[in-house]
């Protein structure tokens, strides 16, 4: 029999601990396929997902969204309007002067008044004075409605202008979204002699700035954007230098903790308890200075302005005793974990040796973002597809109902656009107009389209979780063969990544779906409360808003646990190869036998790795912003701050994008640090040292332990 195993004097009894096993040198090879059922649940589902995404792209049609309609339904920019990708509004002020009907009737940008297709916005203020001369004379082709042929036409000016055919004036404007509005900046230059003009109001910039206030808005927002377009477009280079600098200082940063860990951890627990000191100190100056003018919170009362507490004894005394026994209770963890921290400290510095011998785990995230990209571009183009799946139903709606025989056409007979005539489809009503009202909602399909979106979300949230998953069990199974390689390097396997990510994909696709589905579902509960929490909060009382805040609260710590269980999961399925449930079991067990080991590693390994984003974010973005905002120059002209128009968006996208990419980074260094405390962990369960079973881990963890192997393997 072996030697007895030394007891851990953290360990509890939650289950059993792993026992030795002579065949056992890293992940196992010889496994066979997990939770079989969930992966022909999961591929299901993926092949309903494919017959959703046909469906959708056999009857949507997203021309409805990506392109503006002129008045006979057909799509500006293509097809037979090809060259023409904006749409004109004859008379845009029937934006503001439609009627309630009409304005709950309307679609995005749509107007009650002639559209027509065009190559250019006009860019001047034009309007019809003379009504005596030739059509051709009077109009321009161009902006007419292209079924009158201004040169042959035998109607006269003023019937064109009665049934829309040309528009009787229009003012400066510019493309927004593919829709002619006005142009904000030259409005109030409207020349004098647009007053005398018929049908047009007196104060004509009022109406247009009414009519479009929205879209104005919409206008403003454009021109900030073509601005911040520009900024891209000059400063390019230099953001990529950024996150290239971000890059290597993050590579460089984990590749050196092998060497800096002791120190940065150290530091920052000095830092952390000299900050506390610090704060006791401020708080006994404050408290004596206030008991010298006999300040107290019995002279005050209650009061809403919260300042006036700060200006009492009894307020700072509080804060010295809270600041006090926080830095007691971390002054005595430090003393009395300080095993712990040197525990932790030492799988931080393996962790980078592992990263290190493993180059290539740090460009694996580049392959879950792609995997994730992919799932957002299927579940956006599906929804798209699914949104406009509807053919869309045109109705005859009358512009001015007082009008001769108008009352009746509110809204509710349907029409073509194509075919549409005032004349013989509404007699008696000239102002009447066939206008797009919503996508037909009647067919079998359209009746289940909130069905199918449902089951596009759904699919799209459990195939995202399903590729972090994949993620974590490919990195779990690359640094446990680290770990279990006898001799580093020279017992590494070749290319263990590829080799734990095929070994993933062929076994275990059912565990990583299983419990990624588990994940998926806590999520969606999530966001129905979210969705009820944000229908009813006018109608909640102060009970029901309790209540909604715990269950939000309970479901954000249970979805915390089921990550941080799921994680630990992958890793033993990695290592071993068995289901999710028998993986999770034991993941959970181990970790609970030494729970107080788990605690220190986790906060150490977050407050470091915080460190180290902070370090490379904030170093990164100070940088930029002296180079962006011209304080570093270049040499020559090679480049000018002044020529931006707005500094500091380049320097948000380097700070967003160093984040970005230290996160990446630091996911895999933070599952390395897990993978490898795990099968610590097991190390100190399964072996004893001796010459049959010699430990796996560091001399460093050996030392720290007061551990050693007996003799050599």
């Amino acid at each position: 029999m072996g030697k007895k195993k030394d007891s851990d004097p953290d360990s509890k009894e939650y289950g059993e601990a792993a026992q030795f096993d002579p065949t056992f040198h890293g992940p196992i090879h010889n496994r066979s396929c997990t939770d079989i059922i969930c992966c022909v649940l999961f591929m299901l589902v993926i092949l309903g997902y494919m017959v959703v995404g046909i469906i959708a792209w056999l009857y949507g049609d997203p021309r409805h969204v990506l392109y503006p309609r002129n008045s006979t339904g057909s799509f500006c920019g293509i097809d037979n309007n090809k060259g023409k990708p904006n749409v004109f509004y004859f008379d845009l002020l029937q934006c503001a002067t439609s009627t309630n009907v009409i304005a709950a009737a309307l679609n995005g940008l749509q107007c009650p008044t002639t559209q027509v297709c065009v190559a250019e916005c006009p860019k001047v203020f034009w309007g019809l004075t003379n009504y005596l001369g030739t059509p051709a004379e009077a109009f321009n082709q161009s902006l007419c409605n292209p079924s009158i042929n201004l040169a042959t036409t035998t109607l006269s000016v003023t019937e064109i202008v009665d049934k829309e055919l040309c528009p009787f004036f229009y003012t400066p404007t510019t493309s927004v979204l593919g829709r002619c509005l006005p142009d904000v900046t030259v409005l109030g230059e409207i020349p004098d002699y647009f007053s005398s003009i018929p049908n047009l109001p007196p104060n004509l910039n009022d109406s247009l700035m009414n009519g479009t206030q929205d879209i104005v808005n919409g206008f403003n927002a454009k021109e900030v954007g073509v601005r911040i377009f520009e900024d891209f477009a000059s400063a390019w280079p230099w953001i990529l230098l950024g996150l290239v600098i971000s890059m290597l200082v993050s590579m460089l940063f984990l590749l050196l903790l092998r060497f800096t860990a002791p120190v940065m951890v150290w530091l920052l627990i000095l830092g952390l308890l000299g900050a506390g000191g610090y704060g006791i100190w401020h708080c006994y100056w404050e408290y004596d200075n206030y008991k010298t003018r006999a300040a107290s919170i019995t002279d005050i009362g209650f009061t809403t302005n919260l300042e006036v507490y700060l200006q009492t004894q009894e307020t700072w005394l509080a804060f010295l005793i809270i600041i006090a026994v926080a830095e007691a209770i971390i002054l005595l963890t430090v003393i009395f974990l300080r095993k712990r921290i040197l525990i932790a400290i030492a799988l931080i510095q393996e962790a980078s040796r592992a990263v290190g011998h493993m180059m290539s785990t740090l460009l694996y995230p580049l392959v879950t973002f792609v995997l994730v990209l992919i799932c957002v571009a299927y579940w956006g183009i599906t929804a798209l597809y699914l949104a406009t799946s509807g053919a869309p139903i045109y109705q005859v709606v009358a512009l001015n109902v007082s009008q001769g025989d108008c009352e009746r056409y509110s809204g509710t007979q349907e029409c073509d656009p194509l075919n549409f005539n005032s004349s013989s489809s509404a007699p008696g009503c000239p102002s009447a107009r066939c206008i797009f009202i919503r996508y037909n909602d009647e067919g079998l399909l359209q009746r289940n389209i909130f069905n199918l979106q449902i089951y596009n979300a759904v699919a799209f949230l459990w195939c995202v979780n399903f590729v972090i998953a994949l993620g974590q069990c490919t990195l779990a199974g690359a640094f446990a063969s680290y770990y279990w390689a006898y001799s580093k390097p020279s017992d590494i396997p070749y290319f263990p990544l590829s080799a734990a990510f095929i070994r993933t994909l062929r076994y275990h696709v059912g565990s990583l779906a299983f419990g990624a589905l588990i994940l998926t579902l806590v999520q969606i509960v999530r966001m129905l409360l979210e969705y009820i929490d944000h229908k009813t909060r006018s109608a909640q009382n102060p009970c029901a808003r309790f209540l909604m805040c715990c269950l939000k609260c309970c479901f954000w710590c249970l979805e915390k646990f089921i990550k941080f269980l799921n994680r630990n999961a992958y890793i033993m399925i990695a290592v071993y190869g068995k289901n999710f449930c028998v993986s999770a079991k034991n993941a959970f067990f181990l970790l609970m036998r030494n729970i107080i080991r788990v605690v220190v590693l986790d906060k150490v390994t977050d407050l470091l790795l915080f460190f180290g984003k902070l370090l490379v974010v904030g170093g990164v973005a100070v940088l930029s912003f002296f180079f962006f905002s011209g304080r570093i120059t270049l040499p020559g002209d090679t480049f000018r701050s002044e020529n931006l128009n707005y500094y500091w968006m380049p320097i948000i996208t380097v700070a967003v994008g160093s984040y970005l990419i230290a996160h990446g980074f630091f996911s895999v260094y933070n599952m390395c640090v897990d993978t490898l405390f795990l099968c610590f962990l097991e190390d100190l369960e399964r072996n004893d040292g001796s010459q049959d079973r010699p430990y796996y881990m560091s001399k460093n963890l050996m030392k720290i332990l007061n551990k050693s192997n007996k003799t050599a393997k």
